[in-house]
């Protein structure tokens, strides 16, 4: 990308109003760290819920929507929290958490789900099993891979996680 020299004397303060896109190194930043703030409260939920699923013995299908419907309320719950701390109305926290999170967070739970359900016996593995958690730990790793590019592409557009950072 070509740059251009600009007299000392200019001043832009203020006369520009077009929204400043991230540098791309920026964007990958905030995309990697946004992409880790979700696979926590993602991984959290969805462990649990294997865990509950697995420990009483629940086919995978009702263990599965366990899981993910934890992980968006872990999800969810990690950026209300911050946001909350900041002072934002519990209803205005909702909408920013959803607002925030939705997308990050269903794209990871669709990888990450869906390399557990193509790994073969992982829905069977046992708690104990290194099969259980080596598969999910795949999952994660795969879907944060996966989730950053996504998070970029929200955060370049003031969407996603960056509707967060007006709050903080």
């Amino acid at each position: 990308m070509r740059q251009h020299d600009h007299p000392a004397d200019t001043d832009h303060t203020g006369t520009d109003t077009a929204p400043q896109r991230p540098s791309p190194a920026t964007s990958w930043g905030m995309a990697a760290r946004a992409t880790l703030h979700c696979l926590t409260g993602c991984a959290l939920g969805e462990v649990l819920g294997m865990v509950v699923g697995t420990a009483f013995a629940w086919h995978n299908a009702p263990t599965m929507a366990l899981a993910v419907a934890l992980a968006f309320l872990f999800g969810y719950s990690f950026t209300m929290s911050a946001v909350l701390r900041s002072g934002v109305p519990f209803r205005s926290a909702v909408k920013v958490a959803l607002a925030a999170d939705t997308v990050s967070i269903a794209v990871m739970e669709l990888v990450d789900n869906g390399v557990v359900l193509l790994v073969p016996g992982a829905m069977d593995a046992h708690l104990a099993s290194g099969l259980f958690w080596g598969t999910l730990a795949s999952g994660f790793a795969i879907a944060f891979l996966v989730t950053t590019p996504v998070n970029r592409a929200l955060i370049t557009r003031g969407k996603g996680h960056a509707v967060v950072h007006g709050h903080h």
